[in-house]
């Protein structure tokens, strides 16, 4: 049901994480009797009726029906895979996730890469000092302004000129020189022979959120050569559309970061960084994307993106613009820093000095004001057919954004531009389709049918767990006649063996089974109860065993006399005694 993941790790997970603990920080609850409700993330809402059980370690919307533990908020809410959000849990209360034998082996593999790479990262520093070429290296970078302490900082080094430095470093053995390959680190000629990928180089290291050593970057001396930036390639611990160079050194500088400013090159970070802006991080040669930005916004609240101040920096500033508008909501801020022309950001700072230049970010433009003075650009907003244009071209990229006090303020400015009434507007693009929401309206609570005697047993049974214990043995159930009877059992016998389990716990038992989709139904379906609950339980089985009895009763009635056996005969006479 989980896949690679031992069962018994989730269930204990589950037990250790707090689902209000882990919903709160991203979806501000408020307490409402002994559960905790919000507006749905998931759809548009103006009355809360997102509700989060802290009993059941489970939350329900009632408005668009979607539902789940922990493990599914992680999935639905920040877009992961059900390993990674397990993995997210895990973190939080300092659990190492077990993995099956192929997962433990890449883990190992990896692990091994990473030494390898942080060895290769001490040799190349090794060469910025030792190396007969260093002072063309050193030169360079003293030229460019990098103090001996910033370079120390980096880890940055060199890579001597060459065919072979870094084979007869490492390359003494063929399981060295295939960790070298895997690492990226060396090609193959025609003929088959090895040579370096890096050669006469500065070296930057490329270090993960945790500081492994992932790859590098290389930057060439002089100028006659292409290319001037190469990087590493993609390898199984490297990811150029995740990682962030100058992460680990950021979040390293402050214990409580509230920005990271986007910048495009290696020096950008290291010139910035020595100027005391410690809260910087570059792509790596790729444009910002959505898991960039969802790393940096699990990080720090704000994200001001540095970019030139020409028309293909403007561009870039726009396609940033759309792959934050779906992680867009109240307390994240996105804003875009434009250089003057001819300007980088290792070259502003060196003339202006750390004072002005954060100057210029604190005056960086808002996201919303970006998003509108470039859409107004496009349009005529003197005119009806001008302002008609704008909420057309406003709709599908507001579309992106979740619900909340951020999208409805997006959509207020676009009503004044507009010249419409907020309310009007929104009503409008509801009526379009293109607002709704992706999950499926449930049925209003009024106009449920009431449940079945099964369903209503097992709604009891999963939303109160402890009831299992007055249930009797399950298996005296197995000759019901009622689909769904199965799952009734099963269920019985799992809480009887584990009866400390919370709701949550229990349906994530069953995720991606028609079942689990069942009990995640009834885990928040309102229970109407006649009377004490573990009586009405009890009642309720009872039931469930007078309708076996008849059906029973019923079936051997049904044949003819002389066909029953001695056997059966003797049963029909003890049914309909108990009947």
């Amino acid at each position: 049901m989980t896949g690679k993941i031992p069962q018994q790790f989730i269930d204990d997970l589950l037990s250790r994480i707090d689902i209000v603990e882990v919903i709160d920080g991203r979806v501000p609850l408020r307490k409402a009797g002994k559960d905790y409700v919000a507006r749905c993330p998931f759809h548009e809402e103006k009355t809360p009726s997102f509700t989060v059980s802290q009993d059941k370690q489970f939350y329900h919307c009632f408005g668009c029906g979607t539902h789940g533990t922990a493990i599914g908020f992680l999935m639905d809410y920040d877009h992961m895979e059900f390993p990674e959000a397990v993995h997210e849990l895990a973190a939080m209360v300092n659990l190492e996730v077990p993995l099956a034998d192929s997962e433990q082996h890449v883990k190992t593999v990896n692990k091994e890469l990473y030494d390898f790479l942080q060895q290769i990262a001490v040799y190349y520093k090794q060469q910025l000092k030792e190396h007969p070429n260093k002072e063309a290296a050193i030169s360079y970078l003293k030229g460019r302004g990098v103090s001996g302490e910033t370079a120390a900082l980096f880890g940055i080094g060199f890579a001597p000129p060459g065919w072979d430095n870094l084979l007869k470093a490492f390359g003494n053995s063929i399981k060295n020189r295939e960790k070298l390959g895997a690492a990226g680190m060396i090609l193959t000629r025609d003929n088959g022979d090895y040579y370096d990928r890096f050669r006469d180089r500065i070296m930057f290291p490329i270090r993960d959120r945790r500081g492994r050593v992932i790859g590098f970057g290389g930057r060439i001396l002089g100028n006659d050569a292409s290319p001037k930036y190469l990087n590493s390639p993609e390898t199984s611990v490297f990811r150029k559309g995740r990682e962030l160079y100058g992460l680990y050194d950021a979040r390293k500088s402050q214990r409580h970061l509230e920005r990271l400013l986007v910048v495009e090159g290696y020096m950008d970070v290291v010139m910035l960084t020595q100027y005391g802006i410690t809260y910087v991080v570059a792509t790596l040669g790729t444009a910002i994307t959505h898991q960039h930005l969802e790393q940096m916004f699990r990080t720090v609240p704000e994200v001001v993106f540095c970019l030139d101040g020409d028309r293909a920096g403007r561009e870039a500033a726009w396609r940033a613009l759309e792959n934050a508008l779906p992680l867009m909501r109240e307390g994240r801020q996105a804003r875009f820093m434009f250089l003057p022309e001819g300007e980088d950001p290792d070259s502003l700072v060196q003339k202006e000095g750390k004072a002005q230049f954060e100057q210029r970010i604190v005056r960086a433009v808002s996201l919303s004001d970006f998003f509108f003075e470039n859409l107004q650009k496009r349009v005529d907003i003197a005119h009806i057919d001008g302002r008609a244009r704008l909420v057309e071209l406003a709709k599908p990229l507001l579309a992106k954004m979740p619900y909340g006090v951020f999208k409805q303020m997006m959509l207020t400015q676009l009503a004044q531009l507009a010249q419409m009434e907020t309310d009007t507007l929104t009503r409008l693009l509801d009526a379009d389709g293109r607002q709704k929401s992706q999950y499926k309206q449930a049925p209003r609570r009024g106009d449920r049918p009431p449940p079945s005697l099964l369903r209503y047993a097992i709604a009891m049974l999963i939303q109160h767990p402890l009831l299992a214990a007055q249930a009797g043995k399950p298996r005296r159930f197995e000759g019901l006649q009622t689909p769904g009877i199965n799952l009734l059992i099963e269920l019985l016998e799992f809480i009887q063996e584990q009866p400390h389990l919370s709701t949550g716990t229990i349906v994530e038992h069953w995720r991606g089974t028609d079942a689990g989709h069942t009990l995640s139904k009834l885990a928040m379906q309102e229970l109407v109860t006649h009377d004490g609950l573990e009586r009405e339980f009890c009642d309720t089985l009872r039931r469930l065993e007078q309708q076996y009895l008849r059906q029973r009763v019923d079936y051997l009635s049904s044949k003819p006399l002389n066909e029953l056996t001695f056997q059966e005969k003797s049963e029909l006479r003890q049914l309909l005694a108990q009947y």
